[in-house]
């Protein structure tokens, strides 16, 4: 089973609760405790928005221009098939027939990549992610 950083907030936040139940009898020492728990944790999740920023604006400033457009692109293309989507839902509107033989080709096509080759994209693009991450975790990327 994994264990997210979120996860271990909440079990870190669960056992320290524990502790304040039985260390601080009064209701007082018992509020006072939680606030400082509380201000912890709300320090903790910035401090975690901050990394996954200063990583974001790592990769947006590289020179390197595959670094900062790689995932755009993708995004690119996606949106193009989403956007091509609109002129095709106006044919079905006047013209099913030619609307539903574009959209069968289509499928066709698709079907007609072996499935050898999405699985080689899907590796390389994981492959591509995978050491991405391990430059940075290893700071060898600049």
């Amino acid at each position: 089973m994994a264990f997210g950083i979120d996860d271990a907030i909440a079990g870190v936040s669960k056992l320290v609760d524990d502790i304040v139940t039985t260390a601080f009898p009064t209701a007082e020492a018992k509020a006072s405790a939680a606030a400082v728990q509380l201000r912890a944790q709300a320090d903790a999740v910035v401090e975690q928005l901050k990394a996954q920023q200063a990583v974001m604006l790592a990769e947006a400033q590289s020179a390197d221009r595959w670094t900062s457009r790689a995932r755009p692109s993708l995004l690119y293309v996606m949106y193009a098939l989403i956007l091509a989507g609109v002129p095709f839902g106006f044919l079905a509107a006047f013209r099913p027939e030619v609307a539903t033989h574009i959209a069968a080709g289509l499928n066709q096509w698709l079907a007609a990549i072996p499935d050898m080759l999405w699985q080689m994209m899907g590796f390389c693009y994981l492959g591509y992610t995978g050491g991405r991450t391990w430059e940075k975790v290893k700071g060898v990327s600049k």
